[in-house]
């Protein structure tokens, strides 16, 4: 750990007493802000070793509802996902390998930390596995899913049966194209958000959301 010595017996001293021990280093504000390119540090900087990748039986073994992110690339929808996810009751978060990793720099900042709170896993082998055997793979793990895109044949995101569902998998798509069609051809539901004036969608993460909120079990 490096932190400002008045942080010691402040905003770090919770950390360090559980953190064992550890090495902790002390710097004055400037140095901080010239290691990190900018004041943002909050005082206090961490390494820490990256945790094992998990599988999704791991995550998903006691979840009711996920979040599947498909070849998201845009860290701030990632960490702004997660976010929602921790704060709306979302157990698990799966994402395809195309998707930007969640323990970047940017997708942890905007998620508040909240990357590291909730569990996570990649899903499919590789970009063919998952666009080829998505819905299968969700299946296998004991969900319906839930494709989000404004196809002819959606229902409605609060309609009752997506609530009714005792393992649910939201299913959300990258920027721009949305979901491939494949997978929402054979995904269980196609579930919309419905617009007005003229708007034609909502960005992923707002998406991501209000899907969150209106889809909870009661």
């Amino acid at each position: 750990m490096l932190t400002e010595e008045r942080h010691i017996n402040g905003d770090a001293r919770e950390v360090i007493s559980r953190s064992g021990d550890i090495p902790v280093y002390t710097a004055d504000r400037e140095m901080l802000t010239s290691l990190t390119g900018y004041e943002l540090t909050r005082g206090v900087l961490c390494a820490f070793r990256r945790p094992l990748p998990k599988t999704p039986e791991d995550v998903t073994v006691n979840a009711s509802r996920v979040a599947v992110l498909e070849d998201i690339a845009d860290s701030t929808n990632i960490g702004a996902i997660f976010r929602s996810a921790a704060a709306l009751g979302i157990d698990a978060v799966l994402i395809t390998p195309s998707c930007c990793d969640p323990l970047c720099r940017r997708a942890i900042r905007v998620s508040m930390g909240t990357v590291f709170q909730v569990p996570w896993a990649q899903i499919g082998e590789d970009y063919a596995d998952w666009h080829q055997n998505g819905a299968k793979l969700l299946r296998a793990l004991g969900f319906k899913s839930a494709a989000m895109a404004l196809s002819d044949d959606s229902i409605s995101v609060d309609n009752p049966v997506l609530k009714s569902e005792p393992r649910l998998a939201l299913v959300l798509g990258t920027e721009g194209d949305g979901l491939a069609k494949h997978t929402i051809a054979t995904c269980d539901y196609t579930v919309k958000i419905p617009m007005q004036n003229g708007v034609d969608s909502l960005n992923v993460a707002s998406a991501a959301a209000l899907a969150f909120w209106e889809t909870k079990l009661k």
